[in-house]
């Protein structure tokens, strides 16, 4: 008697793990709204994104995914808040190269990037673009080299912050073209404009949905973007790789993450959703006012995809000696 139990409960244990997978399947997930956390303040491009991606991906579900505007601390309350939760599929994020690139990279945060996130799909991606001043006399990258190197000190850039995006990619700029411009990081990218349109700065780079109202109404130029090809939105604009600095590239993403351990069947329902919504053509058109390249990919490739954007400007960090608190 004592064998034949102790046979029965062995068999069993393999199918221990499976419980959390047959308890989903039979609870028909999601049977509730799924809360949906924006790590930014209400208004601006991300919440835009993030409206249009869960209302759409809310109908296929068959439930509401409600959007839960969770700012501060550069996207740390949200991203904390979100690992923090319990791995049932009912608490999202919208990540994106803040949370999940750049800063991971520059600071020490009370959240591990990899290991705390179950990585759902990317949404997709939007270039950055070198700006300078129009009074500035160059219209390409070689003219800014040029004055850069025959001007030392004389100019300096803005940011959205330390750390930030905008600050690590004219970092990398001057590490390729072996040049100098002095940072002057703002509290946030609208202020970094407002100096740059007035000349108080010379030159930024910041996303294309953000600089091309100023770069359409003449108030600065554009010389250079980011990406593999020109992007259709400024087609007389030539590409990093075009004006001569091969590799040279960087992007701002979005994505969809939830806390760590997300049974991998809710991955693959949440990354079918998302797909879907990505393939139709008027939420491409919609996204167009951002600037944004629609990127569907399997929840696994996104991993690598964040791996590789943290390793990337982890690299970056190190060789700029940058590293800020926390």
């Amino acid at each position: 008697m004592q064998r034949r139990t102790l046979l029965s409960a062995t068999s069993s244990i393999p199918l221990l793990g499976l419980l959390p997978q047959l308890a989903l399947a039979q609870s028909a997930y999601p049977s509730k709204p799924i809360r949906y956390i924006l790590p930014l303040a209400a208004g601006g491009g991300a919440d835009m994104i993030a409206r249009a991606v869960c209302e759409r991906m809310g109908r296929l579900l068959g439930q509401p995914m409600v959007v839960d505007n969770l700012g501060g601390g550069g996207g740390v309350i949200g991203s904390q808040t979100t690992a923090r939760a319990a791995p049932d599929g009912y608490t999202l994020m919208q990540a994106y190269v803040g949370t999940h690139g750049t800063a991971p990279a520059t600071r020490k945060l009370p959240y591990d990037a990899l290991r705390d996130f179950t990585p759902i799909g990317l949404i997709g991606t939007t270039p950055n673009v070198l700006c300078v001043n129009a009074a500035l006399p160059m219209s390409d990258v070689k003219g800014i080299v040029d004055y850069l190197r025959k001007n030392p000190g004389k100019v300096s850039y803005g940011s959205g912050g330390q750390g930030s995006l905008t600050h690590l990619v004219a970092e990398l700029f001057k590490l390729q073209t072996d040049t100098f411009m002095l940072h002057i990081p703002y509290r946030g990218i609208a202020p970094a404009f407002t100096d740059l349109i007035s000349g108080q700065t010379q030159a930024m780079f910041p996303s294309l949905a953000g600089g091309l109202p100023h770069i359409r109404s003449g108030r600065i130029r554009a010389l250079a973007v980011t990406g593999k090809q020109r992007h259709p939105l400024l087609k007389d604009v030539p590409t990093f790789e075009e004006s001569g600095l091969k590799g040279f590239d960087a992007q701002q993403w979005y994505g969809v993450m939830g806390p760590a351990g997300l049974p991998a069947l809710v991955v693959k329902q949440l990354n079918e959703a998302l797909n879907k919504v990505l393939s139709q053509a008027d939420f491409k058109e919609k996204l167009s006012s951002e600037a944004v390249e629609l990127r569907p990919m399997s929840a696994e490739a996104f991993a690598n995809f964040v791996k590789d954007d943290i390793a990337r400007w982890s690299k970056l960090a190190k060789e700029r000696h940058i590293q800020l608190d926390s």
